[in-house]
């Protein structure tokens, strides 16, 4: 059973309400750096080649963990820095994210050094994105096997 969610939506369409969440590019490409280049810290994400300010950035972290897609947490090695996760939620955002990358990578005019990580997860074979999504696990929520959580 589901349970009522006191947001209001724009409608109950499913590609409105996934929208919803991860519809904006900088929630996207905040969920790309913590999968693909491992970024957990507020400044680890400024530092992205997409140029993000700080007041868009604390706001679309704010909205991931708000909607289940991250946690933050104080990070046990920094007093003062906080550290954010994917949450299983996130996790499944995957193979969405590779479409993506693999789309981009048919029709538009990408970097062929920034294509090498899509490249090599298609050469990986079908069961890529599980064996990603296994690893995510791993590190994001100390899973100890391979088994979606």
């Amino acid at each position: 059973m589901k349970m009522k969610d006191t947001h209001t939506h724009r409608s109950g369409c499913p590609i409105n309400l996934g929208l919803e969440v991860f519809g904006d590019k900088w929630s996207l490409l905040v969920v790309r750096d913590m999968m693909f280049a491992g970024k957990r810290h507020f400044r680890e994400f400024l530092a992205s080649d997409e140029g993000i300010s700080s007041n868009i950035l604390a706001d679309r972290l704010a909205k991931l963990v708000e909607a289940g897609v991250l946690t933050r947490a104080g990070d046990p090695e920094h007093k003062l820095k906080a550290i954010y996760s994917l949450t299983e939620k996130g996790i499944e955002l995957l193979p969405i994210i590779a479409e993506i990358s693999r789309w981009s990578r048919k029709y538009e005019p990408v970097d062929p050094v920034l294509a090498r990580t899509g490249e090599a997860r298609d050469r990986m074979g079908p069961d890529a994105n599980q064996q990603q999504m296994a690893a995510l696990r791993r590190l994001h929520l100390g899973a100890t096997d391979q088994a979606p959580v």
